[in-house]
Order: structure tokens, then sequence, then C-alpha cells
């Protein structure tokens, strides 16, 4: 009776465990659904709010086969000088977005990034949710990192991407405000889990297209393998490969609802 009572018991601790286990996996995946789809919303809320949503640029309207490719710096070096040589020998230029801390950690590579032609837009000072942030924090993560930035470069940021591609109408406006342009895209790599290179180069080439920003990471485990392939079939396509801030206008456009930049007159 006893051995019989303490197999019932144990039986029903596992059970307990098992359902605290599966009930943490939902909670995540829920959570990761959740912030996808609040990042779909964004953009499409512009309609729906009669036009009034303050819309970062996430593609360009053009006749000319250019497209932009980015690479967000918050973590790590360890692939970055691996792009950098392949972006030399195939003669693209692109570019970074980082983060503070990892300026100030890395101040190397900055200089490195620059020096071999490429640009670096802001990613935040502290990588957070910046749509949760007051007007006077946003103008601080916004100006603390451009300053950071250009101390090392002496080149001024024009350039912001947010964190988790998360904004509001406060961000974008302020940045605005500050000089700032906020960059999104409308080619998502997914580098960062950790697919193959193949992988990531072929969800480049199918979606890229005049006028294109392509988000990829520079630490992505594989994002460096992907990049030979993704060069190659694009610009034997007739496509070049330019910095955001040579592709993007600067004056009398507009933001249609999708987020792609037209150019006005």
């Amino acid at each position: 009776m006893h051995n019989k009572f303490s197999n019932k018991r144990n039986f029903f601790g596992f059970l307990s465990l098992a359902a605290v286990f599966l009930a943490a996996i939902v909670a995540v995946l829920c959570t990761s659904v959740y912030c996808v789809q609040k990042r779909e919303r964004q953009a499409e809320t512009a309609v729906a709010a009669g036009g009034k949503r303050s819309l970062p640029i996430y593609s360009v309207e053009t006749t000319e086969k250019k497209v932009a490719i980015s690479f967000d710096c918050a973590w790590g070096v360890e692939y970055t000088d691996k792009l950098l040589d392949i972006m030399q020998k195939n003669d693209v230029l692109c570019t970074f977005f980082a983060v503070e801390f990892w300026v100030n950690k890395y101040p190397e590579y900055v200089e490195k990034i620059v020096a071999a032609g490429h640009e670096i837009g802001t990613h935040s000072r502290t990588h957070s949710y910046m749509s949760k942030l007051s007007e006077d924090e946003i103008r601080s993560e916004l100006s603390t990192s451009a300053q950071a930035i250009e101390k090392l470069t002496g080149q001024k940021v024009t350039l912001f991407r947010p964190p988790y591609g998360d904004y509001d109408n406060l961000l974008v406006d302020t940045a605005k405000d500050m000089g700032l342009y906020t960059i999104q895209w409308d080619v998502d790599s997914l580098d960062w889990k950790n697919l193959s290179g193949t992988e990531i180069a072929m969800r480049i080439i199918n979606a890229a297209k005049n006028g294109s920003i392509i988000l990829c990471h520079n630490n992505g485990l594989h994002t460096a393998e992907a990049l030979p392939l993704i060069f190659s079939t694009l610009q034997n396509r007739g496509f070049e490969f330019v910095p955001i801030s040579e592709l993007i206008y600067k004056e009398n456009y507009t933001i249609d609802a999708s987020g792609r930049q037209h150019k006005q007159g």
C-alpha cells in the first residue's frame, strides 16, 4: 500500500511539474508571437489612424536598382571582421546601427567600420523598448548614443534604428526633431534565429527589390556565410548595395501606410 501510494504521489507530482513547464513554454511562445504581431501592426495602423501615425522608413520607392544592407550591433564582435572583409571583396558599403554600450566596449570596431567606408547610426543607448519611455528619456537615449559615435568617428549621426523594431509616434517625432531619420526594414534575414547561411541568403534574395532595406546582425552565427551568395546573386541581377543614407530621401517625401518612402515633386 505504501509503495502504491508513493507511486501515485510521484505520478501526480510529475504531472504538476509537466504542467508548469508546458505553461512556461506557452508563455514564451505567446510573448514572441505578440512581439512579431505588434511590429506588423505598427505600420498597418496608419490607415486606421487616418494617416496621422508617424512612421519610420521601411523601404524606398525608386526606379533605381539600389538596396541597403544593415547590421545591428549590440552583442559581441566575433564575426565583424569577416563581415567587413567580405563586403570589401564584393565592393559593398552598408550601414551599422550600434548601441552605445557596444560603442564604448568596442571603439576599435567603430573606427574599423568607418575606415572601411561604411556608416554608423545609433541603435539607442541601452537597447530598451523605447515606446515605453518619456520624451526626456528618449532624447537622452538618442543624444548620448549619437555623441559616443560622433566622438570616435568625427561624423554626424543622422540615422536611428529602434531596438526590437519597437516605436510609437512620440519616438519617431522626437527623433525627427533631433535630426534623425528612424529606419526599419522590409527584408528580415532572421539571422538571429541561427538559420543556416543558405536559408538567410535565400530569404534576402527572394524578398529584395528596388529600395529594400535589409536587416542583419553583426553577430549572427551564420550571417557572414550568407553574404557572398547574397552579394553575387543580387549584383548579377543589377542591384547596387549602398548605405541607407544614400538610399533614402532627405526632404520632400511622404511615407505610405507600409512605411515605404516616396519622393514628392
